[in-house]
């Protein structure tokens, strides 16, 4: 499954209400640790058809997220059921992030 653009718009119907677990990454353009952890994202959303996965620009997508808390980025959310059950921020390696995943 291909890498989800969210936004404030479709954030209900896509995450909230999704009936898979969903993977959020908050990134911007201009930090170097989330264009590091994207490509990462990407591999995931076409290797785990079962796990829905989003992109939330922190840049366009702000009152996503300031909901979410976000400081500091990549920072990468795990939703299951409509509630974020695993939060993680910083650059991190594959198996970490399908660590969240469990």
């Amino acid at each position: 499954m291909s890498v989800m653009t969210i936004t404030k718009d479709n954030f209900k119907s896509e995450v909230l209400e999704s009936s898979k677990p969903v993977l959020l990454d908050f990134w911007a353009a201009w930090c170097g640790p989330c264009r590091m952890v994207s490509p990462v994202v990407d591999e995931i959303a076409e290797e785990m058809p079962e796990i829905k996965v989003g992109k939330v620009n922190v840049d366009e997508q702000v009152e996503l997220a300031m909901q979410f808390g976000v400081m500091s980025i990549p920072t990468l959310v795990v939703i299951k059921d409509g509630k974020m059950v695993q939060r993680a921020v910083g650059a991190m390696p594959k198996a970490n992030i399908l660590e969240l995943l469990k």
